[in-house]
């Protein structure tokens, strides 16, 4: 295989791996396994998997201090404990098709926190400004059809489900007003998941060690989980997990998305940048919805379908608008009047702060794959 289509392949080959774990998860769920036991395995799985590679690498790392310690147990509790099990929650009473959708998202749910936390300007006489406004309009819109409108259905395309189900799990018996609650629960998730990257940044500031950062959070999860886990479920008949479809899903969510599509994922970023990850992210919204209906026999709405294109429409527009800065496109009114702009040489160290906040705001489109990853 030629070096330049490397990237491209790992790239595809992540996506398969999410939708994987959206259409395996929500089989899981199907048949009743516990969506916070699930959440404290599957995170157990992923620390045995990742604890022995920190270990391995411990002479490299730094001495961690109490206040780090503290501000990624906090960063863990928000980002993980309640972020992914409330999506993983959202995702029983929704479908795999909306959660690989709202994952489009989190670009768009990212810039809207940061703007009010004051993290990033927004020039709205700039063409960037403009692209990043109009990427939270067309993600809230997605959000509003998936949740509000249904339309016409299309047909499984396969009528004998891989992953049989119990009939009451399917969206079509899900009533209206648990569906538009659930969808926007699933939307308050990636708030969530917005906030821990958020605080995960300025963390990374002050402890720039990120498999050390990845592993003390996975463990700080699997704890705070457990938890959860046995205040929501304390029949512990119902812990026991057998050789059937979620032995699968805590298996592959721990093993294959936590291990496999995190060296991926570390690898793609290093070779082509965040950018380039980030515009194949729809994807596995293409791919979730002809798994979901092959699969799991789940009846594919057009407004899922819709309000999916409006979300990955979110994204793309998010991406243009951050390339175009990152460019120095932008031509604006105010600039106009101040005159031209002071020349690189004059002002150095003002283009290389500018060049490096501008890096930083380019991950916001893959930063929440982390999250998954955990």
């Amino acid at each position: 295989m030629e070096a330049g289509m490397k990237p491209y392949c790992a790239a595809i080959a992540i996506q398969l791996i999410y939708t994987g774990m959206f259409v395996i998860s929500k089989a899981a769920f199907n048949q009743g396994m516990n969506t916070y036991v699930f959440i404290f395995y599957r995170q157990a799985a992923g620390s045995l998997l990742l604890l022995p590679i920190a270990l391995l690498q411990r002479k490299n790392a730094r001495a961690m201090t109490c206040r780090v310690l503290l501000k990624l147990f906090f960063c863990a509790l928000i980002g993980i404990t309640l972020g992914v099990n409330l999506y993983h929650v959202s995702l029983r009473f929704t479908s795999a098709t909306v959660a690989s959708a709202a994952d489009s998202s989190m670009p768009a749910v990212t810039f809207f926190l940061a703007v009010l936390l004051r993290m990033e300007d927004v020039k709205l006489r700039s063409w960037s400004g403009i692209a990043k406004l109009t990427g939270v309009v067309l993600c809230l819109a997605g959000v509003f059809t998936i949740a509000f409108f249904s339309g016409p259905s299309i047909s499984p395309l396969n009528h004998h489900r891989v992953f049989a189900s119990h009939p009451h799990d399917s969206k079509a018996a899900v009533p209206k007003g648990i569906w538009i609650k659930w969808t926007f629960l699933m939307v308050v998730a990636n708030m969530c998941w917005s906030l821990w990257i958020v605080f995960q940044a300025a963390v990374l500031k002050e402890y720039p060690d990120k498999m050390v950062v990845t592993v003390v959070q996975c463990l700080f999860s699997t704890a705070q989980s457990f938890v959860v886990a046995v205040v929501a479920e304390r029949d512990f008949s119902k812990w026991k997990l057998r050789f059937d479809i979620s032995l699968l899903a805590v298996l592959y969510s721990g093993f294959m998305v936590t291990g496999v599509s995190y060296y991926l994922q570390t690898w793609c970023l290093q070779m082509r940048g965040p950018m380039f990850f980030a515009a194949w992210t729809p994807l596995c919204f293409v791919f979730t919805i002809f798994c979901s209906s092959f699969f799991l026999g789940e009846i594919v709405h057009l407004g899922s379908i819709v309000g999916g294109i409006l979300l990955v429409g979110s994204l793309y527009t998010m991406l243009w608008g951050k390339s175009k800065e990152s460019k120095g496109d932008d031509v604006t009114d105010d600039t106009e009047k101040d005159g031209p702009k002071k020349s690189a040489e004059s002002c150095p160290e003002e283009q290389e702060q500018t060049t490096i906040e501008i890096e930083d705001l380019t991950t916001v489109g893959t930063s929440a794959s982390c999250v998954r990853e955990l």
